[in-house]
């Protein structure tokens, strides 16, 4: 696989940011608690920042063209290293909701923010169609690689901090600064993006938020894809660790360790997808590896033991993520070039908001022992409804322009 030097840059981003995810998903929901905040007030912060998010990456994918795809990346790692550092600064909780409303933070581990959609569409027009996929499985892999060691690390960094002893706040807090510092990272690495990675004026992309023909199958796979993550909002990695502790108590140094083995499965996972792809088809194999991932998902606290609950995980694990670069390549596939910059932003800001609606409900759920587990029945209900109507809706349109 041939690789251009900002390709290789455009992955080194993509570890980088993933990484720094990953530890602050472990850790965040015990660092905000930490500092006196409920779980339902933590709920609340997650919606709000994911969010302020939408708004950010709305805004920025649809000027990446006309101002500059490097100024703005440049512009949302700085973003990202703000907000960090006021989350390590403050205690307030109107303090921290601007913070992560106006800044960029991940309580999920996935991505967030404008970077993913500008990636992608670079990616895309630098490398030839048939390799598409292939190389999306690639930088999903490395994504999954990065969130599980940032996982590890920010599992372990709280007790190395404060030598062993139980964690608190200030253990936590190394893990956000650490965040903070992975935002100042990306900068550099944008900033060191060659011209190549612009498109030109006469190719930006025209019509309603930058897209014009491709409108209709844009908004309908929006929309589809805001339903997908409005069901993973519910287990986003943060509340996903938090209910282990509550069900099972287990502590961040396990909780990374589990999510570590957890991401490993996911990147494996991906690169797995390409080849079932050329075989079976983008939608096909969208479809038939997500659903019973779902299905899984469901089953996760129905497991009596915690052994048993954490195999039932990393199964999931291991074919949740097949539909991340078949999902990718696929809307790269159905819209013109000059759309796809503004098709992946539009795409990613309506996950976004539908990952932002659903943590404040599970925390309010978290708060109540007997509906402890309904946010993964929630959760796997969902996507699968998501699932079927994919299928139904796209089986039959064409996959290449």
């Amino acid at each position: 696989m041939h690789l251009t030097r900002d390709a290789w840059l455009l992955f080194a981003t993509r570890f980088a940011r993933l990484f720094a995810y990953g530890a602050l998903s472990v850790v965040l929901v015990f660092y905000l608690t930490g500092l006196g905040l409920t779980e339902s007030q933590t709920g609340l912060l997650f919606s709000l920042i994911l969010g302020g998010d939408t708004v950010i990456s709305l805004f920025l994918t649809n000027v990446a063209d006309r101002w500059g795809r490097r100024r703005v990346l440049f512009a949302g790692a700085i973003l990202m290293a703000g907000a960090g550092l006021a989350f390590a600064l403050t205690t307030n909780f109107l303090f921290l909701l601007i913070a992560g409303t106006i800044g960029v933070i991940s309580p999920s581990g996935n991505e967030v923010g404008p970077f993913l959609p500008i990636e992608q569409a670079v990616l895309a027009h630098v490398i030839p169609a048939k390799s598409r996929t292939a190389v999306f499985a690639w930088h999903s892999l490395i994504g999954s690689f990065a969130t599980a060691l940032g996982s590890l690390a920010g599992g372990l960094i709280p007790g190395i901090v404060q030598s062993g002893s139980a964690a608190t706040p200030s253990g936590y807090r190394a893990v956000v600064v650490l965040y903070a510092c992975g935002g100042l990272l990306l900068a550099v690495i944008f900033a060191s993006l060659s011209k190549a990675s612009e498109v030109t004026m006469g190719d930006a992309p025209k019509g309603v938020l930058g897209i014009g023909h491709s409108r209709t199958v844009v908004f309908k796979l929006a929309t589809l894809m805001g339903l997908d993550a409005f069901g993973g909002g519910f287990v986003v990695q943060s509340l996903a660790a938090y209910w282990f502790y509550l069900k099972f108590g287990v502590h961040p140094a396990t909780l990374g360790g589990i999510f570590f083995g957890a991401n490993l499965f996911a990147g494996i996972s991906a690169l797995l997808a390409s080849r079932l792809a050329a075989r079976f088809g983008l939608v096909n194999t969208m479809v038939f590896t997500h659903l019973p991932s779902n299905i899984l998902l469901i089953m996760v606290p129905l497991m009596p033991t915690l052994p048993l609950a954490i195999t039932v995980l990393l199964l999931r694990f291991s074919i949740s993520q097949m539909d991340v670069p078949t999902r990718q390549s696929y809307l790269m596939a159905v819209v013109r070039p000059e759309e796809r910059s503004a098709a992946a932003g539009i795409t990613g800001v309506a996950r976004t908001i539908g990952a932002s609606l659903a943590p404040w409900i599970a925390g309010l759920l978290f708060s109540n022992p007997n509906l402890l587990s309904v946010p993964f029945y929630l959760a796997g209900a969902l996507k699968i409804l998501y699932d079927l109507i994919l299928y139904r809706q796209f089986i039959n349109l064409p996959e290449e322009k």
